[in-house]
């Protein structure tokens, strides 16, 4: 909820900042905007950081038979998922994807603004965000394929602790390695050439299509082999796995649609932005 009011605040801001005699002021909805820059990134990272850390949660199916309350997941602790923000490693991928969206908007700006001021401004601080989003990220990644994760036996549907779950996972499945390899030397590809040459100005594709496969790559292994997406700390048993989670072949069916559909979604956005960007910004 506290995600989606800062997005709320965004659109809001950008409908009305510019409109004269409004309510609130130019002002306010400058500061909307900085809130939703600062505490949207690092909050979406800390939600996604929980899909291999945990969250205080319950799940009682029998709930199901109550007229009342037909509530199947209860959280265990008055702070509502909240408390997320209390584990570093939920904080550092955060800071991570905060630091992330910097540096990609500095690569857009080099790419699409006309302007030797401010290519030579937002390359500074591409070094900048740049070493922030190492800093965070880097230790995340080396924890997420060391540590333990939750697996689920497929025919007693018993879930236990298995060491190195995720580095498991992808030496079970080569292609998912081989997509976060890519992602990461596009990433790191992109923001070096930018930094390296003055005269190149496409950084934001490399780093922009690496970060879609790096991104990709680390939802898949919250889920894929046996893996519990979104272990209970409370419960171990509680945590939720796609076997467990889905809960009809009508799910399953519409949502693999809905996963087809997200490559023409993608270049349905590529396509806009392309189109939007055809022309460089001038002053």
């Amino acid at each position: 909820m506290l995600i989606l009011f800062t997005f709320i605040v965004q659109a809001v801001s950008y409908e009305y900042i510019a409109h004269q005699n409004n309510l609130l002021g130019r002002g306010t909805y400058r500061a909307f905007l900085f809130v939703n820059g600062l505490l949207a990134p690092i909050l979406l990272g800390a939600a996604v950081s929980t899909l291999f850390h945990g969250a205080q949660f319950i799940v009682n199916k029998e709930n199901l038979t109550d007229a009342i309350m037909p509530v199947v997941s209860t959280w265990q602790n008055p702070l509502h998922g909240l408390e997320a923000v209390a584990n570093l490693w939920n904080v550092a991928l955060g800071l991570a994807v905060f630091f992330l969206a910097r540096v990609l908007a500095c690569l857009y700006f080099i790419n699409n603004i006309d302007d030797a001021e401010l290519r030579a401004a937002s390359r500074k601080q591409l070094l900048i965000n740049t070493v922030g989003f190492l800093i965070f990220f880097l230790p995340w990644l080396i924890d997420l394929v060391l540590r333990s994760g939750l697996t689920i036996d497929p025919a007693t549907k018993v879930i236990a602790v298995e060491s190195y779950k995720y580095l498991h996972t992808l030496l079970a499945l080569p292609w998912t390695l081989v997509l976060l390899l890519v992602g990461v030397v596009l990433v790191l590809f992109g923001i070096l050439k930018t930094l390296i040459k003055p005269a190149f100005i496409k950084g934001i594709w490399f780093s922009g299509i690496g970060t879609i496969f790096t991104v990709l790559t680390v939802l898949l292994l919250a889920g894929l082999n046996h893996t519990a997406y979104y272990p209970s700390d409370s419960d171990m048993q509680s945590s939720l796995t796609i076997i467990t989670s889905s809960s009809s072949q009508f799910t399953l069916t519409a949502m693999t649609i809905v996963s087809i559909i997200i490559p023409f979604v993608l270049a349905y956005i590529c396509y806009a932005w392309w189109t939007l960007d055809r022309e460089k910004i001038k002053a």
